[in-house]
């Protein structure tokens, strides 16, 4: 199956980066096993294209990135800003699942990208990374760009250049650090940038992320609540990173005894995630189990 968008590259521009790919790896090649032969670059560099533009970010049960595989079937899906289709995984497995009827002959599709991007973002990493231009209609509307981009634009394209910074934190596993950043810049722009703003946004999620991993739960919730109605209207409908955030909010509030907003938010967790994720996937056996928690409190004398 091929894609159905136009190339954006012409064919003399893409054959001369062919040629330029395909000389540096014969060097490379050569310079280490004289012996190898042009044919060998030249599989290797296909091969090494083939990963770049068909392969699958791996995430963890709370959506997290953690590696990178090839999943043969499954890079013939086609891309759009507005899919109705999502992928999940289940440990190494990865799953395919419908977010939404889908009408007979209707083509399976699923978003390549993180889904708090601009349009000029979305359709910037669909050029450089897949060399097509998206035309759907959020990317024509710009739909959500102005909510997305709420507040002082100097403000949050200093936040957008910190982030760079608390993400490599973050892969370093340094929580204290990531947690300082994430405080200071919620602090000095609590009235110039509101939390619908998606730098703001992914602010939140770190510093969240970060109290998480250092087991200040209390402050955690504190900065889930406030991620809750941002994810509502950024992942709408059945989006398994929305199912997953409300879940990991409502079980912070069942840590910290507050049963009934923790029944409403697991409740709603689960009418999401078994869309998206299935009734067998793990991480809604555990949902289960966090649900009857609950619940026993609740009934509890």
């Amino acid at each position: 199956m091929s894609r159905k968008y136009k190339s954006w590259m012409p064919k003399d521009k893409r054959d001369g980066r062919l040629t330029s790919a395909y000389s540096f790896s014969w060097y490379r090649i050569t310079s280490i096993s004289p012996s190898s032969h042009p044919q060998d670059a030249f599989d290797l560099f296909l091969a090494s294209s083939h990963v770049i533009c068909n392969s699958f970010t791996i995430c963890n049960a709370e959506m997290q990135e953690v590696g990178v595989g090839l999943y043969p079937s499954m890079s013939l899906l086609n891309h759009s800003c507005d899919p109705n289709c999502s992928i999940v995984f289940n440990g190494p497995h990865l799953l395919l699942r419908a977010v939404r009827d889908v009408e007979a002959g209707e083509e399976l599709t699923i978003c390549y990208l993180d889904m708090l991007m601009t349009s000029e973002e979305r359709r910037k990493q669909l050029r450089d990374q897949y060399c097509f231009d998206c035309d759907c209609f959020r990317c024509q509307t710009q739909d959500k760009d102005a909510d997305m981009l709420t507040g002082d634009e100097q403000v949050w394209k200093e936040v957008q250049e910190s982030l760079k910074k608390i993400e490599e934190l973050k892969a370093h596993w340094k929580w204290e650090q990531v947690l300082a950043m994430c405080q200071s810049i919620i602090s000095s722009n609590a009235e110039r940038l509101p939390d619908i703003n998606i730098y703001q946004l992914k602010v939140l999620d770190c510093a969240m992320d970060a109290c998480i991993n250092l087991g200040l739960l209390e402050e955690a919730l504190f900065y889930g609540i406030r991620t809750m109605e941002p994810y509502r209207i950024f992942y709408p409908g059945n989006h398994p990173v929305r199912g997953v955030q409300i879940m990991k909010v409502g079980k912070l509030q069942l840590h910290q005894g507050m049963f009934p907003q923790a029944m409403k938010n697991l409740r709603l967790a689960f009418d999401i995630m078994r869309v998206t994720h299935g009734r067998e996937h793990s991480l809604i056996e555990d949902l289960i189990l966090l649900l009857e928690e609950c619940d026993a409190n609740i009934r509890a004398p």
